[in-house]
């Protein structure tokens, strides 16, 4: 017996169905992370940018499989040489030549917006800024623990000193991102139905 699931602010707003519209969903959402990647506070060893947002945005708005693939998509392309990382780069290697500290961060996006969606179309979490914000801490707690133990491997850092290189700044950052969020798909949801 599946469960039933709810429209994706997507799937609401372009309803025909085909894989041109799903190619482009995924295009778009894997463009709208390495546009806002640009946006960039240089921090080492992993830098501040607006990528969480649209990672989080994109699994809500897409759904689960369409979020998932876009920020494949994304990976891909980085991987690929195309610079939609942070500070234009387009390799998982820093400018050193070695694996980037930040790589499990970038290596969880999939997964979060994965998530993120998969929780907005079970229990349509996007529709109210609370919901919205619950589903998308939720993912946080994904892109957390992925870059965490990434970066733990990759530097030697664990305890407090990983928290204060990997979490600590970034979590007054990720608050505002999640609202900001919150209460975007929450309006949008409400443009759409007047629609």
């Amino acid at each position: 017996m599946t469960q039933a699931t709810h429209p994706t602010l997507a799937r609401t707003l372009a309803p025909t169905p085909g894989l041109v519209r799903d190619a482009l969903l995924i295009l778009g959402g894997a463009a709208l992370v390495a546009l806002v990647a640009q946006v960039e506070l240089p921090l080492k060893p992993v830098p501040i940018t607006l990528q969480t947002l649209a990672v989080l945005l994109v699994g809500a708005a897409l759904g689960w499989k369409r979020g998932f693939a876009a920020l494949a998509l994304y990976l891909a392309a980085g991987g690929a040489g195309l610079p939609v990382f942070s500070g234009g780069t387009g390799t998982f290697l820093n400018a050193e030549g070695v694996i980037r500290p930040s790589l499990g961060f970038l290596l969880s996006y999939p997964f979060a917006a994965a998530l993120v969606g998969w929780l907005v179309q079970r229990l349509a979490l996007d529709r109210k800024p609370l919901g919205a914000a619950l589903a998308m801490l939720v993912a946080s707690f994904v892109i957390y623990a992925f870059g965490l133990t990434w970066l733990s491997l990759v530097t030697g850092l664990k305890g407090q000193a990983l928290l204060t290189a990997g979490l600590t700044p970034f979590l007054l950052g990720d608050a505002l991102k999640i609202g900001l969020a919150a209460l975007l798909l929450p309006g949008a949801w409400a443009m759409a139905r007047k629609r």
